[in-house]
């Protein structure tokens, strides 16, 4: 296992993503804390989102509402300006 600080990695990156790529366990050294760096041979990918499906849903669920059917999705607009009101946004 390889210790490195900050400085070090910042100087010689491609040296020690390197050892990571070839298996060696690099271990970043930092205020914050300690990362492991890990190599991933192929990129992950983030499951695309169906954006029509979900405005689709919304406004069956919306429609649901106002026709006396509680989705349990929605809440009164007292509550939720109280909420805001006692937040710390």
């Amino acid at each position: 296992m390889t210790v490195v600080s900050t400085k070090d990695f910042r100087t010689r990156q491609p040296h020690y993503l390197r050892m990571a790529r070839n298996g060696e366990h690099v271990v970043l050294r930092s205020r914050a804390g300690l990362y492991h760096l890990t190599f991933e041979a192929k990129e992950t990918e983030e499951p695309k989102r169906d954006v029509t499906a979900e405005i689709c849903q919304g406004m069956k669920d919306w429609r649901d509402e106002l026709n006396g059917i509680d989705t349990g999705k929605f809440r009164p607009i007292d509550e939720f300006l109280n909420e805001l009101r006692n937040s710390d946004l």
